[in-house]
């Protein structure tokens, strides 16, 4: 491990428990509203792919077969956004196109889009939660 991961590693130890449960609604709140504006903008065909749009909260695990990154458990300070199931099993063919079928994307238009409202809003508990702790 590097240093520079065992200082980071260090610092979030420290970080209080109650800091961390403090954030996690607004982590939840911050996915929930990247997961609507994904599903407004994917292609509506049979809606299969809109319904796969999974938010996984912390301590889940992401449905198999989910894009990007397959199934993998949240981290306690962790929400993950993910397309794809176990039948709907193409978002990425989707968002990237193929050769007989032009490109849609939505997962990550819906991301660059929200990205600094939700960062603002996490930045905002994180703030709240740490004035509180001290």
């Amino acid at each position: 491990m590097s240093k520079q991961t065992q200082r980071l590693s260090r610092r979030l130890e420290a970080i209080p428990k109650a800091v961390k449960q403090a954030v996690a609604p607004a982590l939840i709140t911050a996915g929930t509203d990247l997961a609507v504006t994904m599903r407004l903008l994917a292609p509506e065909d049979t809606g299969a792919l809109k319904k796969s749009i999974h938010v996984t909260q912390p301590g889940e695990h992401t449905p198999p077969y989910s894009q990007p990154g397959g199934s993998r458990v949240a981290a306690e300070n962790q929400v993950l956004v993910t397309a794809g199931n176990e039948d709907v099993r193409y978002p990425h063919l989707v968002e990237h196109g193929t050769a007989e079928a032009p490109a849609q994307p939505f997962f990550w238009p819906a991301f660059r889009l929200k990205r600094k409202t939700l960062a603002n809003r996490i930045k905002r508990a994180i703030r709240k939660a740490v004035k509180e702790a001290t």
